[in-house]
């Protein structure tokens, strides 16, 4: 005996071609979500790089994306919050480089040295990406940054000094370094490195370095492999 079907059934059964046609929607909607994101930080950092945070002008940012001003509120709850999405992006870009000089030789001494010049050369032709640490660390005036975006660039940067402590570690391990905490080394050479940095916002401690910032980098970094070196 035969299975009959009935109408009923016809209509509420799966439908294949239904659910790819669903499927599809769903993807073109997740694509166009991406792009619309993607376009809103791309504008976002012209006007950032160019005008600073406090100057720059969220309406300008959504007319250079082609979205409505609403639609940008739908991706970033506030300024601040699109400002480090922006910052943070080249933060990444910013670590892979950093990753590739670190492999340039196969003694620690000179590997230190290599990602000291990267992360000095990338300061001269980046100055403004810099600002990052400007926005972390004065959110009294920039507003307080979301916990999920702080621990994001906070995140970022604990990576950037991981790859200086596991090139002390390895000295370590091999002998040409004297025994010490790689992170410890790493952490005092990242701050040394960007509070050097910060001498030239101001004239004074300019003149109190006496050296240009270049030779005050170098110094700084053969004054830690002195240290270092077994």
């Amino acid at each position: 005996m035969g299975v009959t079907t009935s109408v009923s059934d016809r209509e509420t059964g799966p439908s294949p071609s239904g659910g790819r046609r669903v499927d599809e929607s769903a993807r073109r909607r997740a694509e166009k979500k991406q792009a619309s994101r993607k376009k809103i930080v791309d504008a976002a950092r012209e006007v950032f790089f160019r005008d600073g945070f406090m100057a720059a002008n969220l309406d300008e940012v959504a007319q250079r994306a082609g979205v409505a001003k609403g639609t940008l509120y739908r991706y970033f709850e506030s300024k601040a919050e699109l400002y480090v999405e922006v910052l943070a992006h080249n933060g990444e870009i910013f670590k892979q480089h950093m990753r590739d000089a670190s492999k340039g030789s196969d003694r620690a001494a000179d590997r230190i040295r290599l990602v000291s010049k990267f992360y000095f050369d990338h300061w001269v032709r980046n100055r403004d990406y810099f600002q990052i640490f400007w926005a972390i660390e004065n959110q009294s005036v920039i507003g307080e940054l979301p916990p999920g975006v702080l621990g994001q660039v906070s995140d970022l940067w604990a990576e950037c000094i991981e790859i200086v402590a596991g090139i002390v570690a390895e000295g370590v391990a091999s002998g040409e370094f004297v025994d010490s905490d790689p992170w410890e080394v790493a952490n005092i050479m990242w701050t040394v490195a960007n509070s050097l940095i910060q001498t030239e916002k101001s004239a004074t401690r300019r003149s109190l370095r006496r050296v240009s910032l270049e030779k005050a980098f170098d110094d700084a970094v053969e004054l830690f492999l002195r240290g270092l070196l077994a």
